[in-house]
């Protein structure tokens, strides 16, 4: 038979609910809006009472399809909303054609009108588009950093699990949406509720905005090797202006040929190789993500030639740049 939990005391100062609507934006990433809905509908069922209520937004049409192919009914379209309420803005697969010049006039509106705006997952892209992160720090899923970073100079990104910097709000995805909701009804009733919560959702740790998103190096590599851990850091920190290895190796106080000897021991492969990879899969991100030149491409990953870029990419992921440019604006005109 199941029980109902022990409700939390929650002192009520006669306000209404705080109000969230949520923006589904098409193909958006069903995690993040669960975790983001599911955090509050907890809050009101552990509390007793209607702390948070929530209404479901998109533009154009009655459905919005996320993108494990589910269908999703919206209450109503873009439409004027409360300063009082929370808009967060649910991204995911192809947010660049998601963010269309109404939504950008909508968000802008809503956004001089004083309400709160966040974007979880991708959706940071479209608060940035719309000029609403300038002078902000933001995070953004750690696949789409490479590009956000090129795109909005202004913008400060980091890579938090989530960012609130006054009145905006980005989230890294997935899980992190918990992190952001139990953080908002901390706030809002206290931490007593906010654990309570986290218990209901076997949520058994917590996040704040000091929390990275991406696993350690060790932890992604399967590798515990300080030394190695700093170098890759280093590479990692250094794509656009690549760091010759001996000078990697003298900055954690070996040789160029013990270096070579731990990247071949624990990557079967050299510092050199390793490195390339790095760079090519920084602009395998970029031409994907953005509509940034191959030269321009080039240029971020650290290849001074063109034609240097285009032999290296070939023949790790054989096919040119030219070429994956162009299969990915078919695959996203499908």
């Amino acid at each position: 038979m199941l029980t109902q939990p022990p409700r939390i005391d929650v002192e009520s100062d006669g306000t209404k609910p705080r109000k969230f609507i949520f923006v589904l934006l098409p193909q958006f990433t069903l995690l993040c809006f669960a975790s983001a809905l599911e955090s509050l509908r907890i809050a009101n069922r552990m509390a007793g009472k209607q702390l948070y209520d929530w209404e479901l937004m998109g533009e154009e049409g009655t459905f919005i399809t996320c993108s494990a192919g589910t269908e999703f009914r919206v209450d109503r379209d873009l439409s004027e909303i409360s300063r009082d309420d929370t808009v967060l803005l649910c991204g995911g697969i192809g947010v660049h054609a998601a963010t269309t010049k109404k939504l950008l006039g909508w968000l802008r509106r809503e956004a001089r009108r004083g309400a709160m705006m966040g974007g979880l997952c991708t959706a940071g892209y479209s608060l940035a588009k719309a000029g609403l992160l300038d002078g902000k720090r933001a995070t953004i899923h750690w696949e789409n950093q490479d590009s956000f970073a090129e795109e909005f100079l202004e913008v400060e990104l980091t890579k938090s699990v989530f960012i609130v910097d006054g009145n905006r709000v980005t989230t890294a995805g997935g899980t992190a949406s918990i992190d952001l909701m139990l953080k908002f009804i901390a706030e809002d009733h206290g931490e007593e509720l906010a654990n309570a919560v986290a218990d209901q959702l076997i949520y058994s740790s917590i996040r704040t905005d000091q929390d990275t998103q991406r696993l350690s190096i060790p932890t992604r590599i399967g590798v515990r090797h300080p030394r190695l851990s700093q170098v890759i850091q280093q590479m990692e920190l250094n794509i656009e202006e690549p760091i010759s290895p001996s000078i990697l190796a003298k900055d954690v106080g070996m040789s160029t040929r013990q270096l070579e000897r731990l990247f071949r021991r624990y990557l079967n492969r050299s510092p050199k190789r390793y490195y390339m990879e790095l760079r090519l899969q920084k602009a395998r991100n970029l031409l994907m993500q953005t509509d940034m030149s191959v030269i321009n491409v080039a240029l971020a990953c650290g290849f001074a030639s063109p034609s240097h870029f285009s032999k290296c990419y070939r023949s790790h992921y054989n096919t040119t740049p030219y070429r994956e440019r162009g299969a990915q604006a078919a695959r996203m005109s499908v």
